[in-house]
Protein backbone atom coordinates (compact mmCIF):
# COMPACT_ATOMS: atom_id res chain seq x y z
CA UNK A 1 0.00 0.00 0.00
CA UNK A 2 2.60 2.62 0.75
CA UNK A 3 4.31 1.53 -2.45
CA UNK A 4 1.14 2.39 -3.99
CA UNK A 5 0.72 5.72 -2.77
CA UNK A 6 4.40 6.48 -2.96
CA UNK A 7 4.05 6.13 -7.32
CA UNK A 8 0.68 8.08 -7.20
CA UNK A 9 2.48 10.93 -5.65
CA UNK A 10 5.53 10.51 -7.73
CA UNK A 11 3.12 10.85 -10.26
CA UNK A 12 1.69 13.28 -9.60
CA UNK A 13 4.49 15.32 -9.03
CA UNK A 14 5.72 14.40 -12.46
CA UNK A 15 2.59 15.07 -13.96
CA UNK A 16 2.72 18.77 -12.36
CA UNK A 17 6.29 19.54 -13.17
CA UNK A 18 5.60 18.45 -17.20
CA UNK A 19 2.63 20.74 -17.21
CA UNK A 20 4.45 23.84 -15.57
CA UNK A 21 7.24 22.94 -18.18
CA UNK A 22 4.55 23.54 -20.81
CA UNK A 23 3.17 26.55 -19.94
CA UNK A 24 7.37 28.33 -19.32
CA UNK A 25 8.35 26.71 -22.48
CA UNK A 26 6.33 27.18 -25.07
CA UNK A 27 7.20 26.67 -29.10
CA UNK A 28 5.55 25.07 -31.93
CA UNK A 29 6.47 22.50 -34.55
CA UNK A 30 6.61 23.74 -38.63
CA UNK A 31 6.74 21.44 -41.00
CA UNK A 32 6.22 22.49 -44.78
CA UNK A 33 6.10 19.52 -47.58
CA UNK A 34 5.58 21.39 -51.31
CA UNK A 35 2.61 23.75 -50.73
CA UNK A 36 1.56 21.80 -47.53
CA UNK A 37 2.59 23.37 -43.80
CA UNK A 38 1.57 21.45 -40.85
CA UNK A 39 1.90 23.07 -37.90
CA UNK A 40 1.59 21.66 -33.89
CA UNK A 41 2.72 22.58 -30.56
CA UNK A 42 6.13 21.22 -29.71
CA UNK A 43 5.25 19.72 -26.36
CA UNK A 44 2.47 17.85 -28.67
CA UNK A 45 4.84 17.09 -31.94
CA UNK A 46 7.69 15.87 -28.95
CA UNK A 47 4.97 13.15 -27.58
CA UNK A 48 4.48 12.65 -31.66
CA UNK A 49 8.47 11.88 -32.40
CA UNK A 50 8.50 9.58 -29.41
CA UNK A 51 5.82 7.34 -30.39
CA UNK A 52 7.31 7.30 -33.87
CA UNK A 53 10.78 6.16 -32.47
CA UNK A 54 9.09 3.49 -30.61
CA UNK A 55 6.75 1.71 -33.34
CA UNK A 56 9.54 2.10 -35.43
CA UNK A 57 12.08 0.50 -33.00
CA UNK A 58 9.35 -2.83 -32.19
CA UNK A 59 8.82 -3.03 -36.04
CA UNK A 60 12.40 -3.73 -36.81
CA UNK A 61 13.37 -6.25 -34.03
CA UNK A 62 9.72 -8.18 -35.95
CA UNK A 63 11.20 -7.71 -38.50
CA UNK A 64 14.32 -9.05 -37.74
CA UNK A 65 13.19 -12.09 -36.11
CA UNK A 66 10.93 -12.79 -39.43
CA UNK A 67 14.41 -12.13 -41.27
CA UNK A 68 15.67 -15.29 -38.98
CA UNK A 69 12.46 -17.85 -38.39
CA UNK A 70 15.54 -21.18 -38.72
CA UNK A 71 17.80 -20.05 -36.39
CA UNK A 72 15.18 -19.36 -34.01
CA UNK A 73 13.52 -22.04 -34.41
CA UNK A 74 16.75 -24.10 -33.69
CA UNK A 75 17.30 -22.18 -30.67
CA UNK A 76 14.03 -23.05 -29.21
CA UNK A 77 14.55 -26.27 -30.28
CA UNK A 78 17.51 -26.70 -28.56
CA UNK A 79 16.33 -25.15 -25.62
CA UNK A 80 13.46 -27.67 -25.31
CA UNK A 81 15.10 -31.10 -26.31
CA UNK A 82 17.71 -29.19 -22.98
CA UNK A 83 14.73 -29.38 -20.92
CA UNK A 84 13.96 -32.91 -21.83
CA UNK A 85 17.21 -34.29 -21.47
CA UNK A 86 17.04 -32.67 -17.70
CA UNK A 87 14.59 -34.45 -16.93
CA UNK A 88 15.77 -37.92 -18.20
CA UNK A 89 18.59 -36.91 -16.45
CA UNK A 90 17.26 -36.70 -13.22
CA UNK A 91 15.35 -39.76 -13.79
CA UNK A 92 18.26 -41.61 -14.60
CA UNK A 93 19.81 -40.35 -11.40
CA UNK A 94 16.98 -41.46 -9.27
CA UNK A 95 17.05 -45.17 -10.89
CA UNK A 96 21.08 -44.89 -10.26
CA UNK A 97 20.04 -44.46 -6.48
CA UNK A 98 17.51 -46.37 -6.57
CA UNK A 99 19.61 -49.50 -7.99
CA UNK A 100 17.84 -50.38 -11.13
CA UNK A 101 21.11 -50.13 -13.12
CA UNK A 102 19.08 -50.75 -16.51
CA UNK A 103 16.74 -48.55 -16.40
CA UNK A 104 19.14 -45.53 -15.50
CA UNK A 105 21.33 -46.51 -17.98
CA UNK A 106 19.01 -46.28 -20.59
CA UNK A 107 18.25 -42.62 -19.34
CA UNK A 108 21.14 -40.90 -18.86
CA UNK A 109 23.07 -42.02 -22.31
CA UNK A 110 19.71 -40.86 -24.51
CA UNK A 111 20.26 -38.09 -22.18
CA UNK A 112 23.75 -37.35 -22.68
CA UNK A 113 24.24 -35.79 -26.15
CA UNK A 114 21.40 -33.29 -25.34
CA UNK A 115 22.52 -32.54 -21.67
CA UNK A 116 24.21 -29.64 -20.68
CA UNK A 117 26.76 -31.93 -18.70
CA UNK A 118 27.32 -34.67 -20.49
CA UNK A 119 30.46 -36.14 -18.52
CA UNK A 120 27.79 -36.36 -15.20
CA UNK A 121 25.30 -38.82 -17.54
CA UNK A 122 28.30 -40.85 -19.06
CA UNK A 123 29.95 -41.10 -15.68
CA UNK A 124 26.79 -41.95 -14.00
CA UNK A 125 25.91 -44.36 -17.11
CA UNK A 126 29.61 -46.03 -16.78
CA UNK A 127 28.38 -46.94 -13.00
CA UNK A 128 25.30 -48.33 -13.89
CA UNK A 129 26.35 -50.62 -16.73
CA UNK A 130 29.52 -51.96 -14.02
CA UNK A 131 26.76 -52.78 -11.87
CA UNK A 132 25.23 -54.92 -14.48
CA UNK A 133 27.96 -56.76 -15.12
CA UNK A 134 28.46 -55.12 -18.40
CA UNK A 135 32.55 -53.94 -18.09
CA UNK A 136 32.96 -53.70 -21.76
CA UNK A 137 29.97 -51.31 -22.17
CA UNK A 138 31.33 -49.50 -18.78
CA UNK A 139 34.71 -48.54 -20.41
CA UNK A 140 33.03 -47.37 -23.47
CA UNK A 141 30.91 -45.02 -21.36
CA UNK A 142 33.89 -43.76 -19.57
CA UNK A 143 35.65 -42.91 -23.30
CA UNK A 144 32.80 -41.15 -23.92
CA UNK A 145 32.86 -39.43 -20.79
CA UNK A 146 36.35 -38.44 -21.96
CA UNK A 147 35.17 -37.05 -24.82
CA UNK A 148 32.31 -35.32 -24.06
CA UNK A 149 34.33 -32.59 -21.89
CA UNK A 150 37.63 -31.01 -21.99
CA UNK A 151 39.29 -31.01 -18.40
CA UNK A 152 37.80 -34.51 -17.77
CA UNK A 153 40.61 -36.36 -17.39
CA UNK A 154 40.55 -36.02 -13.51
CA UNK A 155 37.51 -37.34 -13.12
CA UNK A 156 36.88 -40.02 -15.34
CA UNK A 157 40.69 -41.54 -13.74
CA UNK A 158 39.62 -41.37 -10.72
CA UNK A 159 36.10 -43.07 -11.49
CA UNK A 160 38.01 -45.92 -13.57
CA UNK A 161 40.25 -46.62 -10.93
CA UNK A 162 37.72 -46.87 -8.64
CA UNK A 163 35.73 -49.63 -11.15
CA UNK A 164 38.98 -51.57 -11.47
CA UNK A 165 39.26 -52.26 -7.76
CA UNK A 166 36.14 -52.94 -7.62
CA UNK A 167 36.57 -56.13 -10.02
CA UNK A 168 39.40 -57.00 -8.35
CA UNK A 169 41.95 -55.68 -11.61
CA UNK A 170 44.42 -54.41 -8.85
CA UNK A 171 47.33 -53.32 -11.07
CA UNK A 172 45.47 -51.79 -13.37
CA UNK A 173 43.80 -49.58 -10.72
CA UNK A 174 47.17 -48.85 -9.31
CA UNK A 175 48.59 -47.80 -12.64
CA UNK A 176 46.20 -45.50 -12.79
CA UNK A 177 45.87 -44.05 -9.56
CA UNK A 178 49.93 -44.03 -9.79
CA UNK A 179 49.40 -41.31 -12.87
CA UNK A 180 46.99 -39.17 -11.02
CA UNK A 181 49.18 -38.94 -7.94
CA UNK A 182 51.82 -37.41 -9.96
CA UNK A 183 49.42 -34.74 -12.04
CA UNK A 184 47.49 -33.87 -8.62
CA UNK A 185 49.72 -34.55 -5.62
CA UNK A 186 47.77 -35.03 -2.26
CA UNK A 187 43.87 -35.14 -4.11
CA UNK A 188 42.03 -36.64 -1.19
CA UNK A 189 40.11 -39.42 -3.44
CA UNK A 190 43.21 -40.23 -4.93
CA UNK A 191 45.03 -41.02 -1.71
CA UNK A 192 42.12 -42.89 -0.37
CA UNK A 193 42.50 -45.39 -3.49
CA UNK A 194 45.72 -45.50 -3.62
CA UNK A 195 45.89 -47.04 0.33
CA UNK A 196 43.33 -49.50 -1.26
CA UNK A 197 45.29 -50.35 -4.11
CA UNK A 198 48.35 -50.94 -2.06
CA UNK A 199 46.70 -52.86 0.46
CA UNK A 200 45.14 -55.35 -2.61
CA UNK A 201 48.76 -55.75 -4.31
CA UNK A 202 50.58 -56.02 -1.28
CA UNK A 203 52.68 -53.29 -1.72
CA UNK A 204 54.14 -52.84 1.67
CA UNK A 205 56.83 -50.00 0.61
CA UNK A 206 54.18 -47.95 -1.25
CA UNK A 207 51.69 -48.17 1.81
CA UNK A 208 54.62 -46.81 4.29
CA UNK A 209 55.33 -44.27 2.52
CA UNK A 210 51.57 -43.62 1.85
CA UNK A 211 50.82 -43.39 5.34
CA UNK A 212 52.56 -39.67 6.31
CA UNK A 213 50.59 -37.71 3.41
CA UNK A 214 47.25 -39.59 4.88
CA UNK A 215 47.93 -38.46 8.43
CA UNK A 216 48.33 -35.08 7.05
CA UNK A 217 45.39 -34.89 5.24
CA UNK A 218 43.48 -36.33 7.78
CA UNK A 219 42.37 -39.26 6.01
CA UNK A 220 43.06 -42.14 8.04
CA UNK A 221 42.43 -42.44 12.09
CA UNK A 222 45.47 -42.81 14.48
CA UNK A 223 44.71 -46.33 14.99
CA UNK A 224 44.19 -47.11 11.70
CA UNK A 225 47.29 -45.61 10.79
CA UNK A 226 49.14 -47.64 13.58
CA UNK A 227 47.71 -51.10 12.31
CA UNK A 228 48.91 -50.45 8.93
CA UNK A 229 52.18 -49.15 9.78
CA UNK A 230 52.75 -52.15 11.57
CA UNK A 231 51.98 -54.46 8.92
CA UNK A 232 53.65 -52.87 6.41
CA UNK A 233 57.19 -52.96 8.70
CA UNK A 234 56.15 -56.00 9.21
CA UNK A 235 55.86 -57.75 6.13
CA UNK A 236 58.81 -55.60 4.76
CA UNK A 237 61.56 -56.83 7.37
CA UNK A 238 60.01 -60.03 7.41
CA UNK A 239 60.62 -59.82 3.46
CA UNK A 240 64.14 -58.31 3.84
CA UNK A 241 64.90 -61.25 6.15
CA UNK A 242 64.56 -64.10 4.14
CA UNK A 243 67.33 -62.07 1.69
CA UNK A 244 69.60 -61.70 3.55
CA UNK A 245 71.83 -60.35 0.91
CA UNK A 246 71.41 -56.61 1.59
CA UNK A 247 71.57 -56.18 4.72
CA UNK A 248 71.62 -52.33 4.95
CA UNK A 249 68.43 -52.37 3.29
CA UNK A 250 66.67 -53.83 6.24
CA UNK A 251 68.66 -51.14 8.39
CA UNK A 252 67.36 -48.74 6.58
CA UNK A 253 63.96 -49.74 6.90
CA UNK A 254 64.75 -49.76 10.77
CA UNK A 255 65.90 -46.26 10.46
CA UNK A 256 62.87 -44.77 8.56
CA UNK A 257 60.52 -46.32 11.29
CA UNK A 258 58.34 -44.11 13.19
CA UNK A 259 59.69 -43.65 16.91
CA UNK A 260 57.03 -45.66 18.48
CA UNK A 261 57.48 -48.63 16.10
CA UNK A 262 60.73 -49.45 17.36
CA UNK A 263 59.75 -50.42 20.96
CA UNK A 264 57.13 -52.68 19.39
CA UNK A 265 58.08 -56.57 20.73
CA UNK A 266 57.33 -58.09 17.17
CA UNK A 267 59.70 -55.75 15.28
CA UNK A 268 62.82 -56.36 17.15
CA UNK A 269 61.96 -59.39 17.35
CA UNK A 270 62.42 -59.82 13.19
CA UNK A 271 64.76 -57.26 12.83
CA UNK A 272 67.17 -59.07 15.06
CA UNK A 273 66.12 -62.18 12.95
CA UNK A 274 67.39 -60.44 9.71
CA UNK A 275 70.45 -58.93 11.64
CA UNK A 276 71.81 -62.34 12.52
CA UNK A 277 70.85 -63.89 9.08
CA UNK A 278 72.78 -60.66 7.51
CA UNK A 279 76.51 -61.52 9.84
CA UNK A 280 75.06 -58.56 11.91
CA UNK A 281 74.78 -60.14 15.39
CA UNK A 282 76.64 -57.83 17.11
CA UNK A 283 74.06 -55.20 16.32
CA UNK A 284 71.38 -57.99 17.35
CA UNK A 285 72.71 -58.27 20.22
CA UNK A 286 73.21 -54.33 20.99
CA UNK A 287 69.33 -54.21 19.90
CA UNK A 288 67.91 -56.93 22.48
CA UNK A 289 70.17 -55.36 25.22
CA UNK A 290 68.61 -51.94 25.21
CA UNK A 291 65.44 -53.32 24.38
CA UNK A 292 65.32 -55.36 27.28
CA UNK A 293 66.61 -52.48 29.03
CA UNK A 294 63.50 -50.73 28.29
CA UNK A 295 60.85 -53.20 28.18
CA UNK A 296 60.80 -56.59 29.34
CA UNK A 297 59.45 -59.28 27.20
CA UNK A 298 60.18 -63.08 27.16
CA UNK A 299 60.65 -63.64 23.69
CA UNK A 300 63.84 -60.76 23.31
CA UNK A 301 65.61 -63.36 26.47
CA UNK A 302 65.27 -66.11 24.25
CA UNK A 303 66.38 -64.89 21.29
CA UNK A 304 69.43 -63.29 23.35
CA UNK A 305 70.42 -66.45 24.72
CA UNK A 306 70.92 -67.70 21.13
CA UNK A 307 72.83 -65.38 19.68
CA UNK A 308 76.86 -65.97 18.57
CA UNK A 309 78.56 -63.44 20.08
CA UNK A 310 80.50 -62.51 23.04
CA UNK A 311 79.10 -65.43 25.07
CA UNK A 312 81.02 -64.49 28.23
CA UNK A 313 79.66 -61.15 28.27
CA UNK A 314 76.55 -61.98 27.54
CA UNK A 315 76.09 -64.10 30.46
CA UNK A 316 77.67 -61.69 32.95
CA UNK A 317 75.25 -59.37 31.33
CA UNK A 318 72.51 -61.85 31.80
CA UNK A 319 73.52 -62.70 35.74
CA UNK A 320 72.86 -58.99 36.28
CA UNK A 321 69.14 -59.26 34.81
CA UNK A 322 68.96 -62.27 37.02
CA UNK A 323 69.48 -60.09 40.47
CA UNK A 324 66.39 -58.04 39.32
CA UNK A 325 64.23 -61.04 38.15
CA UNK A 326 65.24 -64.29 39.96
CA UNK A 327 62.15 -66.27 39.42
CA UNK A 328 62.09 -65.55 35.36
CA UNK A 329 61.49 -69.50 33.78
CA UNK A 330 62.88 -68.11 30.70
CA UNK A 331 65.87 -65.92 32.02
CA UNK A 332 66.98 -69.10 33.36
CA UNK A 333 66.52 -71.00 30.01
CA UNK A 334 68.80 -68.52 28.35
CA UNK A 335 71.00 -68.69 31.08
CA UNK A 336 71.61 -72.27 30.69
CA UNK A 337 72.33 -71.63 27.08
CA UNK A 338 74.70 -69.10 27.91
CA UNK A 339 76.64 -71.38 30.09
CA UNK A 340 76.77 -74.10 27.31
CA UNK A 341 78.60 -71.82 25.46
CA UNK A 342 80.55 -70.77 27.71
CA UNK A 343 81.02 -74.74 28.66
CA UNK A 344 80.18 -74.32 32.00
CA UNK A 345 78.31 -77.20 32.29
CA UNK A 346 77.60 -77.79 35.78
CA UNK A 347 76.32 -74.26 35.81
CA UNK A 348 73.91 -74.56 32.82
CA UNK A 349 72.41 -77.53 34.58
CA UNK A 350 71.59 -75.91 37.67
CA UNK A 351 70.15 -72.74 35.52
CA UNK A 352 68.05 -75.49 33.30
CA UNK A 353 66.70 -77.65 36.07
CA UNK A 354 65.87 -73.97 38.10
CA UNK A 355 64.15 -73.20 35.02
CA UNK A 356 62.07 -76.12 34.94
CA UNK A 357 60.96 -76.15 38.66
CA UNK A 358 59.50 -72.32 38.12
CA UNK A 359 57.54 -73.38 35.09
CA UNK A 360 57.78 -77.07 33.34
CA UNK A 361 59.13 -76.90 29.93
CA UNK A 362 59.40 -79.15 27.11
CA UNK A 363 62.02 -76.64 25.66
CA UNK A 364 63.97 -77.27 29.23
CA UNK A 365 63.40 -80.61 29.77
CA UNK A 366 64.95 -81.32 25.70
CA UNK A 367 68.14 -78.85 27.10
CA UNK A 368 68.52 -81.27 29.97
CA UNK A 369 68.09 -84.85 28.08
CA UNK A 370 70.84 -83.42 25.55
CA UNK A 371 72.79 -82.41 28.63
CA UNK A 372 72.83 -85.30 30.92
CA UNK A 373 73.61 -87.21 27.36
CA UNK A 374 76.89 -85.72 26.67
CA UNK A 375 78.06 -86.21 30.04
CA UNK A 376 76.90 -89.70 30.05
CA UNK A 377 74.04 -90.24 32.75
CA UNK A 378 72.04 -91.55 30.39
CA UNK A 379 69.26 -92.65 32.95
CA UNK A 380 68.66 -88.88 33.96
CA UNK A 381 68.55 -87.86 29.99
CA UNK A 382 65.91 -90.58 28.96
CA UNK A 383 63.73 -89.56 32.49
CA UNK A 384 64.32 -85.98 30.77
CA UNK A 385 62.96 -86.85 27.21
CA UNK A 386 60.26 -88.57 28.23
CA UNK A 387 59.12 -85.43 30.74
CA UNK A 388 60.21 -83.30 27.79
CA UNK A 389 57.71 -85.45 24.77
CA UNK A 390 54.97 -85.75 27.89
CA UNK A 391 54.83 -81.88 28.30
CA UNK A 392 55.06 -81.27 24.39
CA UNK A 393 51.86 -84.01 24.21
CA UNK A 394 49.67 -81.53 26.71
CA UNK A 395 50.29 -78.32 24.78
CA UNK A 396 49.13 -80.27 21.20
CA UNK A 397 45.25 -79.94 20.09
CA UNK A 398 42.92 -82.39 21.25
CA UNK A 399 42.43 -84.88 17.88
CA UNK A 400 41.58 -88.24 17.55
CA UNK A 401 43.81 -90.89 17.47
CA UNK A 402 44.00 -94.68 16.44
CA UNK A 403 43.14 -97.04 19.36
CA UNK A 404 44.59 -100.75 19.22
CA UNK A 405 42.12 -103.38 18.86
CA UNK A 406 43.10 -107.52 18.45
CA UNK A 407 42.27 -106.90 14.90
CA UNK A 408 44.40 -104.12 13.91
CA UNK A 409 47.20 -105.62 16.17
CA UNK A 410 46.93 -108.73 13.86
CA UNK A 411 47.15 -106.95 11.02
CA UNK A 412 49.87 -104.93 11.88
CA UNK A 413 52.02 -107.61 13.24
CA UNK A 414 51.09 -109.60 9.53
CA UNK A 415 52.39 -106.51 7.76
CA UNK A 416 55.66 -106.17 9.42
CA UNK A 417 55.95 -110.10 9.10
Amino acid sequence: MRKLILIVVLGLALGALFGQLMMSVPGYWLVRVGDTSYQTSFWFGLVILLAVFIVLHFGLRLLMRMTRPVSRFKVWNSRARNRTAMKRTVRGLVALAEGRWKRAEKALVKAADDSSTPLVNYLSAALAAHYQGRYEQADTLLKRAHLSTEGADTAVGMMQAQLMLDRQQYEEALAILTRLDRHLPNHPQVLKQLKQAYLSVSDWDGLRRLMPRLGTQQLISREEREQLELRAYRELIGQEARNPGDIERVRNLWADMPDYLRTNNDLIVLYAEALVRGDQEGIAERLLRHSLKEHWDSRLVLRYGLLDVDARRQLVVAEKWLQERPNDPDLLLTLGRLALRNAYWGKAQEYFEASQRQRPSGVACAELARLYANLGEHQKSQLFYRQSVELLDKSLPSLPQPTETPDSAAKTAKAAS
